[in-house]
């Protein structure tokens, strides 16, 4: 390993020349990267090194010898201490064009495609990047005034109480609120992962962007908190907006929420909501974007990308519980989705009967395996939709798009590092015809984007 410049508790003057993908300042010492969290593009920093790791280093600033013009005072009180957020230290402008330049970078590190050539479009913001939030899973614990929720710090366990976030809905904040202090009313304990005693772990909490039905979960590690019923009445009572209450069970050793084991408490099974013409039913399990207000704007996205004419067929793996799909059935001759989680399916098919969709079909399964089954009966998609998680997509379904090779490919992408790797396969069957970033998490350093890929034998049609 090259000898390292620095030594862990060395001050030292640094300038930031670049915004990394996790919304860190990165500048270079005696050629040596360092990353500084909390620090922006030209500002000048004292910094104390806090970890040497093989070709960079980590560390902690000072003080700022000169300040950038994009810094503003962060609205969070806790800002810095939970790593919820990264980005409230710069202005909404400023963040919009380095999710768009982090976008880049990830082309040029992972592809051999040239970046400015790919047509990566301005990133789409938002008119008021805070309180968008629709959704909330805060793990439960202790500070010195008894039970609390919060978010974790940036690489760490330790608990930040947090009880008014300026991200999520002011709705969602109340609500877990109340749900605290009946915890703490009935003595239901916080489960201590070291000792594995207690119960509580997190509170999750979803509220309808339209309508204003909230669902509450509550996460146990246990199943031995006998008076469930009475503390969701009372919530119900005190929150008159929550609807829906339910139980999950998980006393595993995981990074997973929702235990496997989902009771349903009190109030309704469902919370509805609306995203333009279409009304969807919300379970804890289904998968629901963050951020409804860009939601519209993604969605909207991807049926331009798509490019229906009436006379396609499109598939939409990793349907979920089939939103992305349904917006576009209209422009569609038939929409096929696809999903491994069987609940999610079942929602799906109930969403298409609400909206009232007659060319939608849905199954349970991977697409990667269910797809060539379809294109050998005789449904060849001309149009593929897809929206992995975090991960990107895996080996053998990027292997199966270039097999059966739809006309054109809409991906979906929360992660620009994974996505480029992913169009780096694919680009030896396709062309990117334009890649647009939009913000769907403000204040943080994710970035979501719509890339319209086109088969290299059809000529490019979005501009």
């Amino acid at each position: 390993m090259k000898m390292s410049p620095l030594k862990v508790g060395q001050e030292f003057l640094v300038t930031i020349k670049r915004i990394g993908i996790n919304g860190e300042g990165i500048g270079y010492y005696k050629k040596q990267a360092v990353f500084i969290p909390g620090t922006l593009v030209g500002e000048e920093v004292v910094a104390t090194c806090t970890r040497v790791a093989n070709g960079y280093a980590e560390a902690e600033v000072v003080r700022i010898k000169r300040k950038s013009k994009h810094r503003v005072q962060p609205a969070c009180e806790v800002y810095g201490q939970c790593g919820g957020c990264q980005l409230q230290h710069m202005s909404y402008q400023e963040q919009l064009r380095i999710k768009r330049d982090a976008v880049s970078q990830a082309i040029e590190r992972y592809t051999s495609l040239d970046s400015d050539e790919c047509d990566i479009r301005p990133t789409m913001g938002m008119n008021d990047p805070y309180n968008y939030r629709n959704r909330a899973q805060m793990p439960v614990g202790y500070d010195e005034d008894g039970i609390m929720v919060g978010f974790y710090s940036m690489n760490s366990r330790e608990l930040v109480n947090v009880t008014d976030c300026d991200v999520q809905y002011e709705e969602i904040n109340k609500v877990i609120n109340h749900a605290v202090d009946l915890l703490d009313d009935y003595k239901v304990f916080a489960y201590a992962p070291k000792t594995r005693k207690g119960t509580a772990r997190y509170i999750v909490v979803r509220r309808g962007f339209k309508t204003g039905e909230v669902q509450v979960t509550f996460v146990f590690a246990n199943n031995d908190f006998k008076k469930m019923y009475s503390l969701a009445k009372d919530l119900m009572k005190y929150c008159p907006d929550v609807k829906s209450v339910y139980v999950s069970i998980n006393g595993e050793d995981t990074h997973e929420i929702l235990g496997k084991e989902l009771q349903h408490v009190a109030g309704e099974k469902f919370i509805s909501d609306e995203l333009g013409r279409f009304k969807f039913n919300l379970s804890p399990r289904a998968f629901y974007q963050l951020n409804p207000e860009q939601t519209v704007k993604l969605y909207n996205q991807v049926k331009y990308a798509a490019a229906l004419k009436g006379t396609e067929k499109v598939v939409d793996a990793y349907c979920g519980v089939g939103t992305i799909g349904q917006w576009v059935a209209d422009k569609a001759s038939e929409v096929r989705g696809v999903d491994i989680t069987r609940q999610a399916i079942n929602d799906a098919k109930e969403n298409a009967k609400l909206n009232g969709l007659t060319n939608t079909y849905y199954a349970v399964g991977k697409a990667e395996q269910i797809v060539p089954k379809w294109a050998n009966d005789g449904f060849k998609p001309d149009v593929v939709i897809v929206d992995p998680p975090r991960t990107g997509l895996g080996e053998e379904l990027i292997e199966m798009l270039k097999r059966v090779q739809p006309q054109t490919i809409v991906y979906v992408s929360c992660n620009p590092s994974t996505m480029a790797k992913n169009l780096k396969e694919l680009t030896k069957k396709y062309r990117v015809d334009y890649i647009q970033p939009i913000d769907m998490f403000p204040q943080t350093s994710h970035v979501e984007c719509v890339v319209r890929l086109v088969r290299k034998n059809k000529p490019l049609k979005r501009k």
